[in-house]
């Protein structure tokens, strides 16, 4: 017999709308389908009471402040905040409501929050990919999955950045309803319903470094556009205008990653897009994606997703 279950969400000056948005769309969705009494009631909370100004200039009203958010939640989560700060009341009342939380989670930065309560520890998190080495490094008796779109670990599960809220919302009423309820919500909001958990973050490493060094962004551009093509250390330091032992260095030291591994991801990252969005064969991905054979491509999907490029198409074809 199902039962309303309860979900609150901390969040914070600057925290992203969609965080919020998304989330209560899905839980509202599900209300429409399975009946408010059967579904979910969300609350907002913040440290503080009144208005919240959000990263867009909007202006949200919580439901309670930390002071008044005392009971007992069925799912507790928090939100992003890019200009998040330690928040000693934030912090405690995120210890207390997690403890008796059936599930606690994060969306995007909003792990750094669970990290300063100390409710990350021991745990296999995930984050936006560009915050995932700060995160991994401040609280380094956690693991850090860089290119997972939701993570579970045991009563936490945590998501990627902005739209990943929806994936994390999705994931727990397929828990708690079945998939077919999620798919159904999917297809109201028209959003993929299949990018679950198993699912990576995308590749999109494109933004000019600040200092007007754009030696590694045309490297990196190159590549993105070109997966498919040959690539040594040589054809690399030669598009970035280096010596080899330059550029690998510098490269390097830029993106926190290898230029071999940043070549292995561009391929994997095309040879995801052509599984969920056409219908070639599997020996013409892997050559348009660089991986060569159909079976070299099979080797880095198991080592870096744990699926095959077949099952892979399967669960995320979008005209499957």
């Amino acid at each position: 017999m199902c039962a309303q279950r309860t979900v609150i969400m901390a969040f914070s000056p600057d925290s992203t709308a969609l965080d919020l948005d998304g989330p209560m769309d899905v839980f509202a969705e599900a209300n429409t389908l399975l009946g408010p009494q059967d579904g979910y009631r969300f609350l907002l909370v913040s440290a503080q009471p009144g208005p919240v100004r959000l990263c867009n200039g909007s202006h949200v009203l919580p439901d309670l402040c930390c002071e008044e958010a005392i009971g007992n939640y069925d799912v507790v989560l928090v939100a992003s905040s890019p200009t998040y700060t330690h928040d000693p009341t934030l912090c405690a009342w995120l210890r207390e409501v997690c403890g008796r939380a059936n599930i606690y989670g994060s969306i995007c930065t909003g792990a750094f929050a669970l990290g300063d309560a100390g409710l990350l520890d021991g745990h296999t998190v995930t984050t936006h990919w560009e915050s995932a080495q700060e995160l991994g490094a401040r609280f380094p008796s956690s693991r850090v999955e860089a290119d997972r779109i939701v993570m579970r670990s045991g009563t936490l599960i945590t998501s990627a950045g902005v739209a990943a809220a929806i994936n994390l919302a999705l994931t727990l009423v397929a828990d708690h309803h079945g998939a077919e309820l999620s798919l159904r919500i999917a297809q109201q909001l028209v959003v993929v319903a299949k990018r679950r958990a198993e699912h990576t973050q995308y590749l999109p490493q494109l933004n000019a470094p600040p200092d007007g060094d754009m030696s590694i962004f045309r490297v990196k551009a190159h590549v993105m556009e070109n997966a498919g093509d040959d690539y040594n250390l040589s054809k690399l330091a030669a598009i970035a205008g280096m010596s080899s032992r330059s550029f690998s260095r510098h490269f390097t030291r830029v993106t926190g990653v290898t230029p071999r591994v940043f070549v292995e991801q561009a391929r994997l990252d095309t040879a995801r897009h052509l599984l969920e969005e056409t219908c070639q064969p599997l020996k013409a991905i892997a050559y348009n994606s660089g991986f060569g054979s159909a079976d070299n491509m099979r080797r880095v999907f198991q080592r870096r997703l744990r699926v095959s490029p077949a099952d892979y198409r399967e669960r995320f074809n979008r005209k499957s």
